[in-house]
């Protein structure tokens, strides 16, 4: 269905063509493909395909986002898995924020990928708890993105529909009982600092996968946004070789078998 605003230019999906790698690339909540540009070109620029989806609802009008469901962002982060499962593509997921929310969700629901990696996937925002309950405004001002370093433009809306926040709220409630369902290898990062999503989130899914391979990875420059911000090429760094340390684990033991 034809969404009633116009994306705002730069804030499109976007796919860059690699190898038999795919790594799915999500965004987090408000904000937009743009947000994971730079991390998504050089982990192409390491062979890999990337996709990266705009959820359903942002990158266009705050008034799209407040009338979507969680399970519409959900959508768009499935359609982008089968983009590249078409492809014949080995998949990756990976998501910051809310999109490593996502990541997890979809671990958790299919077991035909190769790994996972989240940035401060969020399962908890303490600072937007008051908003679980009535009476509550439509919108709340959405404020600087959390980024450490200067000069950062991130596309993203000025205000967040209330209603929005509450679907989020509800699929954050809903994943932390799907973690135990994650058997896959698993690359946790989170930023020391983080002013949106305390960093004890990512420790809480380190420890309640069910992963036998998994790592976890702090971020000692970088705030919430942190594909964006000082440690982006940390991040990448980070993918790009827990992705080759895995698959090439596979290659060894399907030689063996």
């Amino acid at each position: 269905m034809r969404e009633e605003y116009t994306i705002i230019p730069g804030a499109e999906s976007f796919y860059l063509e690699g190898n038999d790698i795919g790594i799915v690339l999500s965004h987090g909540f408000i904000g937009t493909p743009q947000s994971v540009r730079d991390v998504a070109e050089s982990l192409n620029k390491k062979g890999f395909s990337v996709m990266a989806p705009r959820l359903k609802g942002h990158g266009t009008h705050q008034a799209d986002m407040e009338k979507c469901m969680y399970n519409d962002w959900y959508k768009s982060y499935s359609n982008a898995y089968r983009f590249l499962k078409k492809r014949g593509k080995r998949i990756f997921l990976m998501g910051q924020s809310m999109g490593g929310t996502l990541t997890l969700k979809f671990a958790a629901a299919h077991r035909n990928i190769e790994g996972v990696i989240t940035i401060n996937a969020a399962l908890t925002l303490p600072s937007l708890e008051y908003l679980q309950h009535d009476p509550a405004p439509r919108f709340i001002p959405e404020g600087a993105p959390d980024i450490k370093k200067e000069n950062v433009y991130e596309i993203t809306y000025e205000e967040a529909p209330v209603a929005s926040i509450r679907e989020l709220q509800k699929l954050m409630k809903e994943v932390p009982g799907a973690l135990a369902r994650i058997h896959v290898p698993a690359l946790c990062i989170k930023s020391a600092v983080d002013h949106v999503v305390p960093p004890e989130n990512t420790s809480f899914i380190y420890q309640s996968i069910s992963s036998n391979d998994k790592q976890i990875v702090t971020l000692p420059n970088s705030y919430h946004v942190a594909t964006m911000d000082h440690d982006a090429g940390q991040i990448v760094e980070a993918a790009a070789g827990f992705i080759e340390r895995v698959c090439s684990k596979q290659e060894k033991l399907k030689k063996v078998l």
